[in-house]
């Protein structure tokens, strides 16, 4: 007789990155780590998506080609408050703390390391929200 393992939990991110070097760092840090990844490039097919599957996670770039992730942010949190935001940007600490104003759940400054990234997500779906 063999003893159950637990299942570990698949969590379904939407990752909103615009550059391919970024969107497949991402991709390969997060490979096989119980999460199904989508990715989109704008803002535009971002709500599309969201619209139609609800992620438990999104990674969002702050500036697309549609517009700014930050102002998302706010339509995110009206229309789907159960979704955590993780804002990636490589701009400075007032725009962390805009990002965090608007409602992100945590604000990851690029550049950043796999545990940094990690880390965070764990964070997030924990429900302790900061930056870093």
């Amino acid at each position: 007789m063999t003893a159950n393992k637990p299942v570990k939990k698949v969590t379904k991110i939407l990752i909103v990155e615009d550059e391919g070097d970024m969107s497949l760092l991402l991709e390969l840090l997060l490979d096989g780590e119980h999460m199904d990844l989508e990715h989109v490039h704008n803002l535009t097919d971002a709500r599309t998506f969201v619209e139609k599957e609800q992620p438990t996670l999104i990674l969002l770039d702050n500036r697309l080609p549609d517009g700014y992730g930050i102002d998302f942010v706010s339509y995110l949190k009206k229309q789907y408050p159960l979704i955590k935001v993780i804002m990636i940007s490589g701009v400075d600490a007032a725009a962390a703390d805009a990002a965090l104003a608007t409602g992100a759940d945590f604000f990851l400054r690029k550049p950043f390391t796999r545990q940094q990234l990690h880390a965070s997500i764990e964070k997030v779906l924990a429900g302790s929200p900061q930056h870093a």
